[in-house]
């Protein structure tokens, strides 16, 4: 009923939220005289605030025309290769004389945990430069007809297992956050069935690997309530006119209220910043506002399987670094992988996955030659610094590219 209600709201302040846009433009139009004053912007910038606000944002594009190759402009072009139900494999296709040589083939896993793929926009457009990129796009789960079936972590680690066989051997895994468990359990599997189209490495980043070491809000609030809890509390169902209606989901706006209220005080100081830039006419502080926030407020359902089998799994029973993961009827050897070489990145003022949750990658996968493991520790970056920014582009990103060149099947 929560969601019903939720888009009922959102269908009734349409009406207002429409009339605010008309009137913010009246206001900021150069040939009204009041466009130039600060009552003009202070009104111009009150309505924006209200649309935007009000606004259910749609997935961002990931807008990635070119990049820069060999010192050259180079085009890119985002094609979809492989495609189920509940996500698309996106390749950004570059364009490359046919003569130079191939760069080593990276699979980007996206999280799927409220976000789109987008908000790893910084870390595609860091790795263009020096790799064939591809990256995981996965579709809200309100969008997908419940005759396409249900969606849990067997098959997210099964999807997985799919898309490296499309890329072929030797190409290198990166999981961003949350899918650093499915990438070392597929990964796992793949070792353990001597899977031909195992991967050359695979990069795991600021994922809750051991989510019992230095436990986060975030961890501690799946230890303090049962998996009922979680049922009855934020498994919503979609409504109509949603294709997923009736589909049993997390839904994003759900999410979204829990990762905001995490920093309220910040995201309420970003709001009124951003109205005193438009009434003084800084626009591009308030452009960044909008980019920032465009991204961060575009949120996405989860189907109630995946996200239940994921809390119960990796925060509640801690099955991976217990040794007692399943993927379907087989438990998740960690120890089976010898081949891929690892390398896991922290964040020292990580709040979502602690220090030490995603090197416990190492403890735990102890069949790995020591010259095929990797640690790295980025000082003064918190979650969303170990995957995007300044100090990703200029401190992680050419440590995950020489990771992979020295691994790769190709230059060994």
């Amino acid at each position: 009923m929560f969601y019903q209600l939720y888009e009922m709201n959102h269908a009734a302040v349409a009406p207002f939220r429409a009339a605010a846009d008309a009137m913010k433009f009246f206001y900021k139009n150069p040939l009204n005289p009041l466009s130039q004053t600060e009552f003009g912007r202070s009104i111009s910038a009150s309505l924006e605030l209200f649309e935007r606000v009000t606004r259910r944002y749609g997935k961002p594009e990931f807008g990635l025309p070119q990049t820069v190759v060999d010192g050259q402009p180079v085009a890119v072009t985002e094609e979809i290769i492989w495609a189920k139900p509940f996500c698309n494999l996106l390749h950004f296709r570059r364009d490359l004389p046919a003569s130079r040589p191939a760069d080593e083939r990276i699979l980007i896993v996206a999280p799927m945990s409220g976000h789109y793929a987008t908000l790893l926009r910084g870390t595609v457009e860091a790795l263009l430069p020096h790799a064939d990129v591809y990256i995981t796009d996965w579709i809200d789960a309100r969008m997908v007809p419940v005759g396409e079936g249900s969606f849990d972590l067997d098959d997210y680690i099964d999807y997985l297992i799919e898309m490296l066989a499309v890329l072929g051997p030797g190409a290198h895994v990166v999981g961003v956050c949350q899918p650093s468990v499915p990438v070392l359990a597929a990964v796992a599997v793949m070792e353990n069935t001597k899977d031909p189209a195992l991967p050359a490495t695979m990069t795991l980043m600021g994922g809750p690997i051991d989510t019992r070491i230095n436990p986060t809000a975030v961890n501690q609030l799946a230890q303090e309530h049962p998996l009922e809890w979680f049922r009855d509390n934020v498994i919503m169902t979609v409504p109509w006119p949603q294709p997923g209606v009736m589909r049993r989901v997390y839904p994003g706006f759900l999410q979204l209220s829990g990762f905001m209220s995490m920093n309220l005080d910040r995201h309420l100081t970003a709001h009124q910043e951003f109205f005193q830039h438009l009434v003084k006419n800084d626009g591009e502080s308030a452009e960044r506002h909008r980019d920032f926030y465009d991204e961060y407020l575009a949120v996405m359902d989860l189907t109630e399987e995946f996200y239940l089998q994921t809390v119960d799994t990796v925060f509640i029973k801690h099955a991976l670094p217990k040794g007692e993961m399943m993927h379907r009827e087989t438990r998740v050897d960690t120890t089976a992988i010898r081949n891929v070489a690892l390398l896991t990145i922290e964040g020292e003022n990580d709040d979502i996955s602690g220090l030490g949750q995603t090197k416990a990658a190492h403890t735990i996968c102890t069949n790995i030659p020591d010259e095929k493991r990797m640690h790295y520790m980025q000082p003064d970056v918190g979650h969303y610094g170990v995957f995007n920014g300044s100090r990703f582009r200029r401190e992680i990103a050419p440590r995950i590219i020489e990771f992979t060149r020295r691994h790769g099947v190709s230059r060994t």
